[in-house]
Protein backbone atom coordinates (compact mmCIF):
# COMPACT_ATOMS: atom_id res chain seq x y z
CA UNK A 1 0.00 0.00 0.00
CA UNK A 2 1.32 3.84 -1.00
CA UNK A 3 -0.05 7.27 -0.63
CA UNK A 4 0.58 10.32 -2.04
CA UNK A 5 1.21 13.23 0.62
CA UNK A 6 1.03 16.57 0.73
CA UNK A 7 3.05 18.63 3.05
CA UNK A 8 5.39 21.89 2.81
CA UNK A 9 3.87 22.63 -0.64
CA UNK A 10 5.70 19.23 -1.87
CA UNK A 11 4.29 15.56 -2.46
CA UNK A 12 5.39 12.35 -1.55
CA UNK A 13 4.69 9.23 -2.57
CA UNK A 14 4.90 7.24 0.78
CA UNK A 15 4.55 3.29 2.00
CA UNK A 16 4.52 2.28 5.52
CA UNK A 17 7.66 1.96 7.23
CA UNK A 18 9.50 4.66 5.42
CA UNK A 19 11.66 7.48 6.53
CA UNK A 20 11.35 10.68 4.24
CA UNK A 21 12.53 14.04 4.95
CA UNK A 22 10.28 16.86 4.35
CA UNK A 23 10.40 20.47 5.35
CA UNK A 24 10.52 21.39 8.65
CA UNK A 25 7.70 20.51 10.91
CA UNK A 26 6.99 22.56 14.43
CA UNK A 27 6.84 19.54 16.65
CA UNK A 28 9.02 17.69 18.81
CA UNK A 29 11.44 14.58 17.98
CA UNK A 30 9.35 11.22 18.96
CA UNK A 31 5.71 13.02 18.69
CA UNK A 32 3.49 11.37 16.70
CA UNK A 33 1.93 13.36 13.86
CA UNK A 34 -1.32 13.01 11.44
CA UNK A 35 -0.92 14.11 7.49
CA UNK A 36 -4.63 14.28 6.23
CA UNK A 37 -3.69 16.37 3.34
CA UNK A 38 -3.57 12.70 1.43
CA UNK A 39 -4.01 12.79 -2.62
CA UNK A 40 -3.80 9.41 -3.22
CA UNK A 41 -4.24 5.95 -1.42
CA UNK A 42 -3.57 2.56 -3.38
CA UNK A 43 -3.84 -0.56 -1.82
CA UNK A 44 -1.88 -3.72 -2.71
CA UNK A 45 -5.01 -5.01 -4.77
CA UNK A 46 -7.81 -3.21 -6.42
CA UNK A 47 -8.67 0.22 -7.29
CA UNK A 48 -6.26 3.18 -6.21
CA UNK A 49 -8.67 6.32 -4.60
CA UNK A 50 -7.85 9.30 -5.95
CA UNK A 51 -8.90 12.82 -4.11
CA UNK A 52 -10.25 15.91 -5.67
CA UNK A 53 -8.13 17.40 -4.24
CA UNK A 54 -7.66 15.26 -0.76
CA UNK A 55 -9.31 11.72 -0.20
CA UNK A 56 -11.73 12.18 2.58
CA UNK A 57 -11.11 9.92 5.74
CA UNK A 58 -7.92 9.33 4.64
CA UNK A 59 -4.88 9.84 6.76
CA UNK A 60 -1.20 8.97 7.12
CA UNK A 61 0.28 8.22 10.73
CA UNK A 62 3.81 9.30 11.12
CA UNK A 63 6.55 9.65 13.86
CA UNK A 64 9.17 12.29 13.57
CA UNK A 65 12.45 11.43 13.75
CA UNK A 66 15.05 14.49 13.70
CA UNK A 67 15.25 17.36 13.03
CA UNK A 68 18.28 18.91 10.45
CA UNK A 69 19.50 20.74 7.76
CA UNK A 70 20.46 20.17 4.64
CA UNK A 71 24.08 20.13 2.57
CA UNK A 72 25.09 23.81 1.59
CA UNK A 73 24.12 25.12 -1.35
CA UNK A 74 26.30 27.66 -3.35
CA UNK A 75 24.25 30.81 -4.87
CA UNK A 76 27.09 32.44 -6.85
CA UNK A 77 25.64 35.79 -9.13
CA UNK A 78 27.93 37.67 -12.05
CA UNK A 79 27.69 40.25 -14.28
CA UNK A 80 30.61 40.05 -16.65
CA UNK A 81 32.85 43.32 -16.99
CA UNK A 82 31.08 45.02 -14.02
CA UNK A 83 33.18 43.91 -10.97
CA UNK A 84 29.70 42.67 -9.65
CA UNK A 85 30.05 39.77 -8.03
CA UNK A 86 28.04 37.51 -5.00
CA UNK A 87 28.47 34.67 -3.11
CA UNK A 88 26.34 32.87 -0.81
CA UNK A 89 25.15 30.00 1.37
CA UNK A 90 21.45 28.38 1.90
CA UNK A 91 21.31 24.93 4.31
CA UNK A 92 17.66 24.14 4.52
CA UNK A 93 15.95 23.22 7.76
CA UNK A 94 14.16 19.42 7.54
CA UNK A 95 12.24 16.95 9.60
CA UNK A 96 12.64 13.36 8.64
CA UNK A 97 9.39 11.41 9.52
CA UNK A 98 8.95 7.68 9.92
CA UNK A 99 5.45 6.69 8.20
CA UNK A 100 3.46 4.37 10.65
CA UNK A 101 0.41 3.06 8.56
CA UNK A 102 -1.99 4.69 5.99
CA UNK A 103 -5.36 4.48 6.79
CA UNK A 104 -7.97 5.33 4.00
Amino acid sequence: MYAVIKTGGKQYKVSPGEVIKVEKLNADIGDEIEISDVLLVAPDSGQAKVGQPIVNGAKVKARIIEHGRYKKVIIFKKKRRKGYKVKRGHRQHYTAIEIKEIMA
